[in-house]
């Protein structure tokens, strides 16, 4: 089963695509570097290698000192207010939290020690330096990685200047010899380096200085030229630069020359597409490709044939999909190549107008079908190109690119998406920065002010929403926006849902019932459907509750494949039934959501049908699934932010449930097996759940008893953790050491994960014994 498409998990860094060759030393000395420095910045120009380096080196270190690695990819980041957005993603940290992204990040990096990696940040040099700097001085178990074309010049920063490879006509040939031999093997078959080219294969990486990127541009020549014709064109070009003194050609005119002689000797049609690819942020498809570049000169359909010719010419790179299909990228310094020669070709202004043309039309499609059956592929397609998308809001909204209106219907279009993707911080930015492009009465603020209002709800903050929803109201009203005000009621209803305000709740289902059905507005009708029936399961309404559940789903039609809604009704059916004392039909309903919410990679609707899954388990007496279940669900929820989104009647649930787990079985084996549960991956928990697996090892085919063996001891405790460790020695819980330190409850639960780690044991109970014995030792 596929879940949650188009993300890497945290502490998942990407495989590399062809092999890593030589730098055996700069290897050693940066893992040194890491194990002994709080920053360490890798500097160089481009196309050295900075990346491969840092992610080769980064793996082995972040194992050795217990860290887990994470990767920020800079480069498709234009807008640096995003970049603790940005951050928080990679972390896998909670995108929906109210609160602000650094203080998100600070709170999260104070009890989990990472290996952060910054990659390219020089265009982005202050703010990624003011952020190092407030990591650095808040969180004590943080060591940051970046790579730059310059230094962030941050206290305590440690550069690592990478050199280009090595070149020698020895045996051994240099490191630089070894990738060309490397890379044209993969270009001639059967290349080897041998007594009778060694001399010409020296001579060609000599003339590019080591540079990896200038050689394997350089290789690929070989499909058409001879080895030695390939060195001594190569060596004309710089002649012609340096005259007979070739020290007078810096290194980044050596790549500059490089480039400039692949762009050379491409055809007319492949210098235009390879100027007009570099439009994009990240990676794109085809069709991407054809619809941007596919204008004048070149016509979309002959994009496709092409682009190919630029794969074969090493100028794109092509990334294969797990589903089959291929997308597409342009190396960063490729990609700066191409922009100069859009800009100098003038046609960079219609490349971002076509840009923005392509993700307006995806994002009004998306909302436009958002009930059909093509709902999951939509949404798959724009979680995609997500970079894209955000590149085209940032054209839109921060420049005077004379698109204000078409930024602002971009972003009030993805509302939908927002809530489904997770990225509520982001989703929620994007509405303010549109309500402040249009301060006066229109309806693109009033539609940002209930877009911006309806994703707080989701944020665990449905308080913090309703004074923007009811200006968003008040505003549709003046305007005479009768879909804006419709659709304001129905997040005001689910506002007062989420807070169990009941009376108010019921007066808006009736005020947004009236509305939308006037209007025949059928995906705000379905959604009311959804969030009326969870309000009659808060109120203790089962009947009514799989009343409006079942009605969605008929509104839907019994052959719908729609996913966010249906899977939200199949949810409050399971949870109508579980409150009606039917377990089966109960089971039923919350089976039938998770496959669903788990092919979204819906956070919150997983977190949702692992918890009254739980319930369920629990109540049957099988503690164990329930214990496992329940730690799951909470890792979700550590990702939204707050635990059934801030609801005080579920919360009640949970807290019932856990209590009479954690009785049955005993504090020591539920904290083991819900800390199986709360570990696992995510693929792993939905089938185990989905197949009834009593054991989550069981479902991973391990030993037949979850409980993890004894740990050994992993380091000394900081002095955070051990006035936590000395608390729960007393027997405090975790709320209340919460309490006492003045901390969040997710901080503790953060470092009491680290404290049993670092003690070597599986059970507070176990603390104040080992504290002891640390001591004595």
């Amino acid at each position: 089963m596929t879940v949650g498409a188009f993300r890497r998990r945290p502490g998942e860094l990407p495989r590399e695509l062809n092999g890593f060759v030589g730098r055996t030393a700069e290897l050693g000395r940066m893992e040194q570097l890491l194990e002994s420095r709080d920053l360490v910045t890798v500097v160089g120009p481009g196309g050295v290698g900075k990346t491969r380096l840092a992610l080769r080196a980064a793996a082995p270190a972040a194992a050795r000192m217990n860290r887990q690695p994470c990767l920020a990819e800079l480069s498709a980041l234009r807008d640096p207010a995003l970049l603790p957005h940005t951050l928080c993603v990679a972390l896998g940290l909670p995108a929906q939290d109210v609160r602000d992204p650094l203080a998100v990040l600070i709170e999260h990096l104070q009890s989990v020690p990472v290996l952060l990696i910054l990659d390219t940040c020089e265009h982005l040099i202050e703010a990624c330096a003011e952020l190092t700097e407030a990591l650095l001085r808040a969180c004590g178990e943080i060591t940051v990685l970046a790579t730059s074309r310059r230094p962030l010049d941050v206290p305590g920063e440690t550069t690592f200047a990478l050199a280009p490879l090595g070149v020698a006509e020895q045996e051994d040939g240099g490191d630089a010899l070894l990738l060309f031999e490397q890379r044209a093997a993969a270009v001639v078959p059967g290349f080897r380096l041998e007594e009778g080219n060694r001399a010409q294969v020296a001579r060609l990486c000599r003339s590019l200085d080591g540079i990896p990127l200038a050689i394997e541009l350089a290789t690929v020549r070989l499909r058409a030229v001879p080895l030695e014709q390939l060195a001594d064109r190569i060596e004309d070009r710089f002649r012609l630069l340096g005259g007979s003194r070739r020290a007078a050609v810096p290194r980044h005119q050596t790549l500059r020359s490089a480039i400039d002689w692949s762009f050379e000797l491409c055809t007319p049609r492949e210098q235009i597409l390879w100027a007009r690819l570099s439009v994009f942020a990240g990676d794109f498809d085809i069709v991407a490709a054809e619809q941007v570049c596919g204008f004048g000169a070149l016509p979309g359909p002959e994009v496709m044939e092409v682009l190919i010719e630029l794969v074969d010419k090493s100028v794109v790179t092509r990334v294969d999909q797990q589903d089959g299909t291929a997308r597409y990228r342009l190396l960063d310094t490729l990609r700066e190549y191409g922009a100069e020669k859009a800009a100098a070709g003038q046609e960079q202004d219609q490349l971002r107008h076509r840009h923005l043309t392509r993700y307006v039309e995806m994002a009004d499609e998306f909302d436009r079908h958002f009930t059909d059956s093509s709902q999951m592929d939509r949404f798959h397609a724009l979680r995609g190109e997500h970079p894209d998308i955000r590149l085209a809001l940032e054209f839109a909204l921060t420049n005077s690119s004379g698109h204000t209106q078409r930024g602002a219907g971009l972003a009030g279009a993805l509302w939908g998406y927002w809530q489904i993707s997770g990225l509520l911080s982001e989703g929620r930015y994007w509405q303010e920065k549109v309500a402040e492009r249009f301060p006066g009465p229109t309806a693109e603020r009033a539609w940002a002010l209930i877009v911006g209002g309806f994703i707080t709800i989701f944020q665990g903050r449905p308080d913090l929403a309703l004074q923007p929803l009811h200006e968003g109201i008040a505003l549709a009203d003046q305007l005479g926006e009768a879909l804006i005000r419709a659709r304001g009621l129905l997040y005001v209803q689910c506002a007062h849902t989420f807070l169990c305000d009941f009376d108010k709740a019921e007066a808006a289902t009736a005020a947004a019932q009236e509305r939308l059905a006037a209007l025949g507005d059928f995906t705000g009708l379905v959604s009311l459907d959804v969030q009326a029936g969870y309000l009659y399961h808060l109120e203790g309404d089962a009947d009514r509750a799989l009343e409006r559940a079942n009605q969605g789903l008929a509104r839907l039609g019994p052959e719908s494949t729609e996913a966010w809604l249906r899977g939200f009704l199949h949810t409050v059916a399971g949870l109508a039934y579980f409150a009606k004392g039917d377990p089966d039909r109960a089971e039923q309903g919350l089976r039938t959501a998770l496959p669903i919410k788990a092919e979204l990679g819906d956070v919150i609707g997983i977190g949702y049908c692992l918890e009254g899954m739980a319930w369920l388990a629990a109540d049957a007496g099988r503690y164990i699934r329930a214990a496992w279940l329940l730690g799951a669900s909470d890792a979700q929820w550590q990702q939204t932010g707050a635990r059934l989104s801030g609801t005080p009647v579920m919360e009640d649930f949970h807290r019932l449930h856990a209590r009479s787990t954690q009785v049955s079985l005993g504090e020591e084996a539920f904290e083991a097996h819900w800390h199986a549960g709360a570990h696992a991956p995510i693929g792993l928990v939905v089938e185990a759940a989905l197949g009834g697996a009593e054991r989550l090892a069981d479902a991973a085919r391990a030993a037949a008893d979850p409980v993890p063996g004894p740990r050994r001891a992993t380091g000394r405790l900081t002095h955070r953790e051990e006035q936590v460790a000395r608390l729960a020695a007393e027997g405090r819980s975790n709320r209340e050491i919460a309490e006492d330190l003045v901390i969040s409850r997710r901080t503790v639960d953060a470092h009491m994960e680290r404290v049993l780690a670092k003690l070597g044991i599986d059970s507070r109970r176990r603390i104040g014994a080992r504290l002891a014995s640390t001591t004595e030792e």
